[in-house]
Formats: C-alpha cells, structure tokens, sequence
C-alpha cells in the first residue's frame, strides 16, 4: 500500500515468497477470512492468560513471582518484532506464521508438564515472542490488502477482533475448572486452528516486509515529550491490568463466573469507549483530553481500592477503567504523530511502541512486588499511581507548553496497545504537521 505522501518511505524488503505473483490477501472474503483466523489467536490468547492467572494462585506461586512471570511475555513480546521482521525476508510470511503458531500451541500444553515460576517464565517469554511474530504477519497483509477508501473499516475491524478476541478468551474461563488440562487444551487449539484460515487465504505470494525507521529517545522527548512518559506509564498501566487482574480476582475470593466478568469487561470497555474518546480527541485540544481521561481512570482505579473485596460493584467499575486506560495509548499516539514532523511520524510510532513495550514489562513486576508486600488490593492502587502520575506530568505540560492547534491537530488513531508498527501504516491519517509552526517546549 502507499503510505501517506508526507511520511518518510520505510525500506522495502522483498520476501522470499513473493517471487512469482501479487500480493496475497485480496478481495474481501480472503480479509475476512484473515480475520477469522486472528479472532482464533486472539480467542485462544485470552484463554491462555486467564487461565495462567488463576492457577499460578492455586500453584502456590507468591504474587511478586507472579508479576515477574506475566512481565515475561512482555518481554518476549517487546523482542518478538526484532527479529521477526528478519525472518520474513527469508523464507516470508507463510512459513512465519505456520511455524510461531505451532510453537505458541506447543507452548500452552507445556505449561501442563512443567509447572514451576521460573519454567512458566521462560513458557511466557515464548509465547509473547510468538504472538508478536504473529502481529506481525496479520498486520502487513491487513495492511497490504487495505486501500484508502478501506483504511478506517479494516482498522475498526481490527480493534474489535483485536479486544473483542482478548475478551471473549477471558470469558471462556469459566467453561471449566482452571485446574485441569482442559482450558489448556482449548487454548492451544484455538492457537493452532488460526493458521487454518489464514493459510487457506493467501496464495503462495506475501505482501514486501516494509522496515520502518526509528526515532532516539532523546529526539523523541524534544518532539513529544508528553508523549513519550505517558506511553511509559500506560504500558506499566495495562501490564498490570492485563498481567495480575486474574491474580487479583483469585486471590479475593472471586467465583468462576464473576472472575471470567472481571476479566473481560475491560477489554469490553475499550470496545465500547475508545470512539467516543477518540471523536471528543479530534475536537478538543487532545492533551487536554488525555488529561481528564488520565484523571478519571486513576480515580476509578481508587474506588476499586476502596471496594470491597470480591464485592460484585467492581464490576461495572472495570468496565470503565478499561475503557480509560485502553483508549489512552491510542490518545498519546496521536499526540505524538501530532507534534512529529514530516518524514518522521513512523520512526516516532515505532519508539513509541518500544517504549510502550519497557512499561508494560515494568508494570507487573513492581506491582507484584508492591502486592506481595501491602496486599491483593494494593492492585488498583497500582493503577492510581500509573495514571495519576500521567495525568501530573500532562498537567506540567500543560503550563509548560503551547498546545498543537486544533486546525493542524490530526485525527485519532485507535490503535491496540499490543499492536506492531505494522497497524500504524493502516490509518489513513494526513501526517502533516511540521515542527516549524509548534512553539518549541519550553
């Protein structure tokens, strides 16, 4: 696909199987059937880490290892783009997606025979280096297969089966017990049933492996500062949140059924809120926005802290946290590609993913350290603290710093927190605004 005229042109890597023909995902029966296999992955993901979370309680793992074990897919996850990207030059798209499939499947039932922190550590590891290998073949064939006139509805899509997928894998927890091999056994099916689809779609042709430039950090915080410490926080944010919500749950005395509510209604939140975020965004100065958005995740996350425990009121409050906080990623993208220049908007949304990625590794495991120590409910004051430490620095910045008009402001880009630089390149966004008509930050 052709990016917007005012981005910089990524490298283009030719793959290894598209030698002979075009493109390979093409038509819309061929996309939805793309996206039939990543709901599977999605499905089965979720699955995966409710199920992690409940048993890790029930193994006797202490809650400060059980951060440190959820960390590791994140780690595994903020690694996984590296070195995929490389692969898919190689021996292309196909191969990659059929073998980390089946390595993410394997790796599930593993957890079933060698059951032990530092085991289940390096399992998780795996499994994040795998689902972001996984990221990104689906996101460059969406991307591929997109037009301009079908950005924004393969975006939206992809949002939707994205959070909808998590969330739904998250439900499924309550179809048995988390004790034994079956939930297990579904997940790693899911897994390795979504390559099914996909591979009856595409063709032996793939979409070129485009490699985005980066932007330093040093560069990054002159552009976007607000940008660059809020994405930090948010990732610890939805680390913790994504990480220890089924520890929590277990650990208060939740059932199976309001265990499998509490974890999915954040990502149900974030389906339901992240538009009407975004459209107030692109309307009102959008650090503002990330402002008062900021401020009422953190004073959800405190009424959660001052809710009883296994009290079923917390479950239309995480409703509303995850529609806050999910929803914030995609609000300090959009701020940053807002004060980004021409030419350098994909370099700044690739470090902001990165940056993104050290967070969210960050976040459980000094939240796990911090619960081990204070207790299950010193988890949404995690959260407090996260987002409350957002909203001060936007506030800072407000007094520092002019804001971007609202006449060059660019439109809101929802993106998935988890996502790749990949999904970037499906916003239709103008990336137009020069550096030269911002005030410097003082």
């Amino acid at each position: 696909m052709n990016d917007p005229p005012s981005d910089a042109a990524p490298t283009v890597v030719p793959s290894a199987d598209q030698a002979h023909v075009h493109p390979i995902v093409r038509g819309g029966v061929a996309l939805w059937t793309l996206f039939l296999g990543f709901a599977m992955l999605m499905v089965g993901n979720g699955l995966n880490l409710a199920v992690l979370g409940v048993r890790m309680v029930d193994e006797g793992f202490d809650v400060q290892v059980s951060g440190v074990v959820m960390a590791c897919y994140f780690a595994g996850f903020l690694l996984g783009p590296v070195l995929v990207i490389r692969w898919l030059s190689g021996v292309g798209h196909i191969r990659v997606f059929a073998s980390l499939a089946s390595l993410a499947s394997c790796v599930v039932l593993v957890h079933l025979v060698w059951v032990n922190p530092f085991s289940w550590s390096v399992l998780r590891f795996v499994f994040g280096f795998c689902m972001a290998g996984l990221y990104v073949v689906v996101e460059s064939w969406l991307n591929d297969a997109s037009t301009v006139r079908t950005r924004g509805r393969t975006l939206a899509v992809y949002m939707i089966v994205s959070m909808g997928g998590l969330g739904l894998g998250q439900l499924l927890i309550v179809t048995s017990d988390p004790n034994e091999p079956v939930l297990f056994v579904v997940a790693s099916i899911l897994v390795s049933m979504s390559f099914v689809p996909i591979a009856l779609a595409a063709t032996t042709d793939a979409p070129p492996v485009r490699v985005s430039p980066t932007m330093r950090l040093r560069e990054f915080y002159r552009t976007a500062p607000t940008g660059l410490v809020g994405i930090l926080f948010v990732g610890a944010s939805h680390g913790i949140l994504l990480g220890l919500s089924a520890v929590y749950a277990t650990r208060a005395g939740f059932g199976p059924g309001p265990t499998a509510v509490f974890l999915a209604l954040p990502a149900v939140g974030a389906l339901v809120l992240q538009w009407p975020i975004g459209w107030v965004s692109d309307h009102l100065p959008r650090r503002s926005v990330i402002f008062v958005v900021a401020v009422m995740a953190a004073a959800t996350a405190a009424l959660l802290g001052v809710t009883p425990e296994g009290s079923s009121a917390a479950l239309p409050m995480m409703f509303l946290l995850g529609g806050l906080t999910f929803p914030l990623y995609s609000l300090l993208l959009s701020h940053t590609l807002d004060r980004s220049a021409p030419g350098a908007a994909m370099g700044a949304s690739g470090t902001s993913l990165r940056v993104n990625g050290v967070g969210a590794v960050l976040g459980p495991i000094i939240a796990g350290a911090i619960m081990a120590t204070l207790g299950e409910t010193s988890f949404f004051w995690c959260l407090v603290a996260t987002h409350g430490l957002i909203a001060l620095y936007v506030a800072s910045r407000l007094v520092a710093e002019d804001a971007v008009p609202l006449s060059v402001q660019g439109p809101f880009v929802p993106v998935p927190a988890r996502a790749t630089d990949f999904a970037i390149r499906l916003t239709s966004r103008p990336l137009k605004v020069s550096r030269s008509r911002l005030r410097r930050p003082r």
